[in-house]
């Protein structure tokens, strides 16, 4: 793409780049009130958040909150120590007696002081001591927690993931480090014995299996899901990546002829089976857009076609995966959250509001959601965050329960619309937020500034579990939902 035509783009005119697509849906802006109804979900705004006594959770009017586990303090079951710290990723699955088992991340290198235990069969990488890895929540609707064990350990930097439509959690480990890295912490040292940068099959149910799912690629993971439509019979993953120099980008791993994707993944596909590729996003003259960040909110509601380049290693043992391509795909700074429903996936962009790792013409904003339709083979910007205005020392003002940034992990409720848990400058909030509409907090972090982590809800949609990532809290609210959801 040259220069002339990034500036078109980047001024939001159709001049140029021809950024009218076949098909497009009107912009935003131009849509009329009766087809952003008929678009997008309903929604309603959230009372204003009320001030917490107890200084931790913001909320609403009608809605309260229960402590389901506090890092340090809380204990997993059988002597196995202290809930790990650092929350990350985590799904909700139906377990016996009206129970919940929560899935849960934890971000963390080797020597933390509040790692994930090596517990007998669940240890994938032995030297990764006190790292990351994952534990199992039993809990209910109301937040009651009735035990927490360990799911896998040995992993490192377990930030996101995804659940199966088969009822299993899918970890993904944000690093590339390799056997032989050495780590130090806590007072102690060693090495990694094993290559770190996989994703992981984690079960509720006690069942355990620490072999990496080679087949998905090694790189610095970030979340994934799983098609789950029903044409395509699981034969997709999407997965996104948080990394830099270069930025990151998203992948689609399509399986082989005839396969259909099931529990046990790790033993039921090869290292190399199936096909990893990463997303070219094409503009209407066939060239490819460079990086996400050159599209602005005047982009919003456009669909743009999505071409798909194989990965030509994908375990990265020479070069890392990112950096096997040059300007034959879409890149993004922080792409983070995924999540999939039977008609697309939704993947999420933190920020781009420095220049690090951008080009020089590349636009400043603070959050994009995007829509990648598996049918249309198609991806739309759905929800845009601005750039505000920074400091003199680069760092953003702490804002107010009305300005958002730095959207990271996402779920979709139980009602087709968004919340998105921020990890921006500031406060911190959990906010809802419509596809092509507003966003509104629905919880504050009162207790610092840490991020929010693993929105999830209950199916039935009583409960929303979310994790203050430091100190280390998952809570569990519930209020009226479906008044401002539904």
């Amino acid at each position: 793409m040259t220069t002339l035509a990034r500036r078109s783009l980047l001024a939001g005119g159709t001049a140029g780049v021809g950024l009218v697509v076949a098909g497009a849906v009107p912009s935003l802006a131009e849509a009329s009130p009766t087809q952003r109804r008929s678009q997008f979900p309903a929604h309603k705004p959230f009372p204003p958040l009320m001030e917490d006594p107890a200084g931790i959770l913001a909320l609403p009017a009608g809605f309260r909150y229960t402590v389901v586990t506090r890092a340090g303090e809380t204990r997993l079951i059988d002597g196995q120590g202290p809930t790990p710290s650092n929350p990350d990723g985590t799904a909700v699955f139906k377990a016996r007696r009206n129970r919940l088992h929560l899935i849960q991340n934890h971000e963390l290198g080797a020597g933390a002081a509040l790692g994930v235990p090596h517990v007998e069969g669940t240890v994938y990488d032995p030297g990764a001591v006190d790292a990351g890895g994952c534990t199992v929540i039993e809990t209910d609707n109301a937040g009651n927690n009735y035990g927490e064990w360990v799911g896998i350990s040995g992993t490192a930097v377990n930030c996101a993931g995804g659940p199966t439509p088969w009822g299993t959690w899918l970890t993904c480990e944000e690093t590339d480090l390799k056997q032989g890295a050495a780590w130090s912490g806590n007072g102690r040292s060693g090495t990694y014995e094993k290559d770190h940068g996989y994703v992981f099959e984690v079960f509720a149910d006690g069942q355990s299996n620490p072999k990496p799912i080679k087949a998905f690629g090694r790189y610095a993971h970030e979340a994934l899901a799983i098609d789950s439509s029903p044409k395509e019979d699981q034969q997709h993953v999407y997965l996104s990546e948080d990394a830099s120099t270069p930025n990151g980008l998203f992948y689609r791993w399509s399986a082989p002829a005839g396969v259909r994707l099931g529990p046990g993944l790790a033993d039921r596909l090869g290292d190399e089976d199936g096909t990893l590729a990463a997303m070219a996003i094409l503009m209407d003259d066939g060239s490819v857009l460079p990086d996400v960040a050159y599209l602005t909110s005047a982009q919003l509601g456009r669909p743009f076609p999505v071409r798909w380049v194989e990965v030509p290693e994908r375990d990265g043992q020479t070069t890392a995966v990112r950096k096997q391509f040059t300007d034959e795909v879409t890149r993004g700074k922080k792409f983070e959250g995924v999540w999939g429903t039977d008609a697309g996936v939704y993947v999420v962009n933190s920020f781009a509001f420095n220049t690090f790792d951008l080009p020089a013409d590349a636009v400043k904003h603070d959050g994009m959601v995007w829509f990648y339709d598996y049918e249309a083979e198609t991806i739309t910007l759905v929800t845009y965050f601005p750039h505000q205005q920074t400091a003199a020392d680069g760092t953003k003002a702490k804002y107010d329960d009305l300005t958002f940034d730095g959207p990271d992990n996402v779920t979709v409720t139980p009602w087709g619309t968004l919340v998105l848990a921020e990890d921006g400058a500031g406060a911190s909030h959990v906010l809802s937020s419509v596809p092509g509409g507003p966003s509104y907090a629905i919880a504050r972090n009162q207790l610092n500034d840490s991020e929010f982590t693993g929105p999830t809800f209950s199916e039935d949609g009583r409960t929303l579990f979310v994790n203050i990532q430091t100190p280390g809290i998952t809570l569990a609210i519930t209020g009226p939902w479906e008044s401002y959801l539904g």
